[in-house]
């Protein structure tokens, strides 16, 4: 028996994304950005979804000069309605949703005691409420078809706190996205959907950059650096391994899970 199972499809090709169809949100600009050009790469048909169309255009307009099939969207992601005709218009242009990485998210620091309800909202609406209506959307088609991938973006702050800067908002954000994610897996699991995150640690977008160009940004990377076993921030292209992963049938056997992609942060 396990010979046969050893000589089932060679590894490589069960990482291979041919005749499967993703969407990415958030996907206009730094990590989501690259997964969508990760999983393009891989084989899959990427669709690009941003708040902003014309990011989402840009990096369509990426993918397909490197033969990859995109289509770009605009959707946002705190409003039902949205979610829903983000997933019809790829259901109308392909037939199918495969894989869906609900990455769209914000942060903000700010002290606990002079945030502002209204900020503490927007970020529980983006940052989780998003990701829920997102999967809710992506798993209407997925349960009827039998199969389907969520990956949603969570972070390493959703299993730590960080330090120097001040971010409980975000913080309770990611770690809800975690739980959120073993939920959603252990609830869709024999109907055949994957739920899983990633978790990414610091890492190198240009909404950072210019965060990091700020007085109080600067001061920050130094100790970033230091709780960092590996010395530096994530590139972009240190995510896409994991994504590719969860989303292909190499991982079919993994659900409920949170890759931790932080440079060794959290081993403290």
């Amino acid at each position: 028996m396990s010979d046969l199972v050893l000589n089932a499809k060679p590894i490589l090709d069960r990482f291979r994304l041919d005749g499967r169809v993703a969407l990415v949100t958030g996907g206009g600009q730094g990590i989501g950005r690259a997964f969508a050009h990760a999983l393009g790469e891989a084989g899959a048909a990427v669709a690009v979804v941003d708040l902003v169309l014309e990011r989402a255009e840009a990096v369509a307009h990426e993918l397909s000069a490197k033969g990859v099939e995109s289509i770009a969207i605009r959707a946002d992601v705190t409003q039902p309605a949205s979610c829903a005709s983000m997933v019809s218009a790829i259901i109308d242009k392909w037939g199918k949703l495969t894989i869906g990485v609900n990455n769209a998210g914000i942060g903000q620091w700010v002290a606990s005691e002079e945030m502002s309800e209204a900020d503490w909202d927007r970020m529980i609406d983006v940052n989780l409420k998003g990701v829920f209506l997102c999967a809710q959307a992506e798993a209407r088609v997925m349960l009827a078809s039998g199969y389907g991938k969520i990956i949603n973006t969570a972070s390493m702050s959703g299993s730590i706190v960080n330090t120097p800067q001040k971010q409980a908002a975000y913080n309770a954000s990611k770690a809800g996205v975690i739980h959120l994610t073993r939920s959603l897996a252990a609830e869709w699991a024999k109907a055949g959907i994957r739920a899983n995150c990633i978790s990414p640690g610091y890492t190198r977008t240009q909404l950072v950059d210019d965060l990091l160009a700020t007085p109080i940004g600067g001061q920050m990377m130094p100790e970033w650096m230091r709780m960092t076993p590996m010395g530096r921030m994530a590139e972009v292209t240190d995510l896409q391994g994991a994504v590719v992963f969860l989303a292909a049938e190499v991982s079919d056997f993994m659900t409920g899970s949170d890759i931790i992609i932080d440079g060794g942060y959290c081993c403290w």
